[in-house]
């Protein structure tokens, strides 16, 4: 049998013993050892006559083959006595050629997963504010950080307290009429206080008010101030 490989398209002697015996389609479980040992010195000669080098753990293998060859061939009883229970002199080599399979079978599964992880681009976290185009600021001396908190540490202030004698109404509270109302009471007052502008506690009415506010700053209909930290927080109109 001629062969067309070298040598270095194999990984080691298990490697190219299992491609004779693919290519020989013979049972992994139940090897030919005879015919599979023809095949694998034939190609070892095959490389010698090439001038190529064979590794030695070739050889090694080359040697196995032969021994386990030579002891299929002895009569059964004398191979009983040569090995405990009677046991198959194939057995290792199977066991070996099975654990090597399974190695090689998850190496290619790890080198499809490796190759699919290439298509797969990551982004190390950013702050959202390197994306907010200017035209999107709040003219205001705080940050919307500072105007959400502080409308959280109020919404709760109120929340704690007995309830508030409510009007129900279904009118729906828009943002627009929000910011008509916040216009009329900065066209008298001029300077009001941030919370004054939320005279009703519902979940509704804050939102409005609270985007109506945000609105109007980025527009630049008013100006939100806070002198220092901690203290109060008021709207201006811009002069």
């Amino acid at each position: 049998m001629e062969f067309d490989f070298r040598i270095n398209d194999f990984e080691g002697p298990l490697d190219l013993l299992l491609h004779l015996i693919k290519e020989s389609k013979m049972d992994i479980m139940n090897i030919e050892i005879e015919e599979i040992t023809k095949q694998y010195v034939s190609f070892l000669e095959q490389q010698e006559k090439m001038n190529l080098e064979v590794s030695s753990e070739y050889l090694v293998l080359a040697s196995e083959l032969i021994e386990i060859k030579s002891r299929m061939l002895l009569p059964r009883s004398a191979m009983e006595e040569d090995s405990e229970e009677g046991e198959d002199p194939r057995e290792e080599l199977i066991s070996r050629l099975l654990e090597y399979q399974a190695y090689k079978d998850i190496t290619r599964v790890l080198q499809e997963k490796e190759l699919l992880r290439k298509d797969i681009y990551t982004k190390i976290p950013e702050s959202i504010y390197n994306y907010v185009e200017e035209d999107h600021e709040i003219h205001a001396d705080v940050t919307l950080e500072d105007l959400v908190n502080a409308l959280q540490n109020y919404y709760q202030r109120k929340a704690d307290k007995k309830p508030l004698n409510t009007k129900v109404t279904v009118n729906e509270i828009s943002v627009s009429s929000r910011r008509h109302d916040i216009k009329k009471l900065l066209k008298s007052k001029k300077r009001v206080s941030f919370f004054e502008l939320f005279p009703v506690v519902t979940k509704e009415y804050i939102v409005a008010t609270f985007l109506a506010i945000l609105e109007m700053a980025k527009n630049k209909e008013l100006v939100i101030k806070q002198e220092n930290n901690f203290e109060d927080i008021y709207c201006e109109v811009v002069k």
